[in-house]
């Protein structure tokens, strides 16, 4: 591949540029004594303009894709190193807890949690399809910072999601982040000091606990999540090869870093060592199948212009540009509402061999939602009263021991 004709590179071109550049492992804004340091890129951290120069800085750090996926290593390496996940913690016994099925117009949702660690549960709903055969796909869905007594999973929109997969031929599991629905229910606090670690770690633990459903193809795994549910897939897909199609919404930028400690809050991102940015971070899911869903209306309105066109270049040392898609809505703003979901759904169904018979209206090309069914809250709950925790619960608050 010929770099200096990439849709990258010329979009580069035509951007405004900075004077200052950041050199790699230099402090912010100087190119002074290295500081060992790390540096916590939080919110919009750098500017557009920075943001250019910074990808620019990067792409120019390979030229091959040896040596990309040499970088790679190094990305997920800091990572997990600032996430407080290297080496990766023991996987101890799940111990699952699935309950209450209900039954609805061609799926199932139960009440479902597991021990991401011991006596640390991770709380949520799996959604399972109706009259289906063998093994199927498993799709999780992390929520983002939607607060409120009925925010998080438990969003209308989440359940349409979930619902809608599920009548696709999906097993579909929605958790929570810690203090959030059930968490903050029971008694968790977002803000948590091991906020990232126990999220990052928690969805790790998913992939575990979906595959370890006898109805689940263990080879066919999805994810997609919307805001800070957007960062936990991309961060998910970057650590984990299990992840075989992801769908970030409205959160891969190259200026913006997440907004809350639970994304940004450790040092991923810089270091003395290496330099990277959330754009950079959703390319390690290359070769395997990704698409981006953006909007005019926050941090990823330069997607078309700026991520996408990295990230393709990136594909494109596999030869696999064909696997990365995106959909912008210019006119839109943040969330993952009906229109993100018409545009998620037909990538899941064409690269998890989903069947759209019955929501899928051919004529239209719109997938049907009505036949969903909207729980009340009090219904998703993972321990209610007939259901009380096990002993060795861990108290809210606590912290994790890994």
């Amino acid at each position: 591949m010929t770099r200096s004709m990439t849709a990258f590179t010329l979009s580069v071109l035509a951007m405004p540029l900075i004077l200052m550049a950041h050199e790699p492992g230099s402090v912010r804004g100087t190119a002074a004594a290295v500081d060992e340091t790390p540096v916590l890129c939080q919110g919009n951290w750098q500017t557009e303009a920075e943001a250019i120069l910074q990808l620019k800085r990067m792409a120019a750090t390979y030229s091959s894709l040896e040596e990309w996926e040499a970088r790679a290593d190094r990305i997920r390496s800091q990572i997990l190193t600032g996430a407080r996940l290297s080496p990766l913690p023991e996987r101890t016994p799940l111990n699952p807890l699935i309950h209450s099925k209900r039954s609805y117009d061609g799926y199932t949702v139960e009440s479902a949690a597991f021990e991401a660690r011991p006596g640390f549960f991770v709380y949520g709903n799996l959604y399972r399809p109706l009259g289906r055969q063998g093994a199927r796909p498993g799709i999780l869905c992390p929520h983002g910072h939607a607060r409120g007594p009925e925010g998080g999973r438990l969003r209308t929109d989440q359940q349409h999601r979930c619902a809608t997969l599920a009548r696709m031929g999906a097993v579909v599991f929605s958790y929570d982040m810690v203090g959030f629905g059930d968490s903050e229910h029971y008694g968790w606090n977002h803000g948590h000091p091991q906020a990232l670690t126990l999220q990052t770690w928690s969805s790790i633990r998913a992939v575990d606990f979906l595959q370890s459903l006898a109805d689940v193809d263990d080879e066919q795994i999805g994810v997609t999540g919307c805001s800070g549910g957007g960062t936990q897939t991309f961060l998910l897909t970057a650590l984990d090869q299990r992840i075989k199609v992801s769908v970030p919404v409205v959160m891969v930028s190259a200026h913006f870093f997440g907004g809350c400690d639970c994304e940004s809050g450790m040092p991923i991102h810089k270091t003395a060592a290496l330099e990277t940015n959330n754009c950079e971070i959703a390319a390690l899911a290359a070769p395997r199948a990704m698409k981006l869903i953006s909007v005019g209306g926050d941090w990823t309105k330069n997607t078309p212009e700026v991520e996408f066109p990295y990230i393709r270049n990136i594909y494109g040392y596999y030869d696999k540009a064909a696997q990365v898609e995106y959909t912008h809505f210019p006119e839109e703003g943040h969330g993952y509402q009906e229109s993100k979901r018409q545009a998620m759904y037909p990538f899941m169904v064409k690269h998890l061999q989903l069947d759209s018979r019955g929501v899928l209206d051919t004529a239209t090309g719109v997938f049907d939602e009505s036949g969903n069914t909207i729980e009340a809250v009090s219904v998703m709950r993972t321990f209610p009263a007939e259901h009380p925790f096990p002993e060795h619960t861990l108290k809210p608050g606590s912290m994790v021991k890994f």
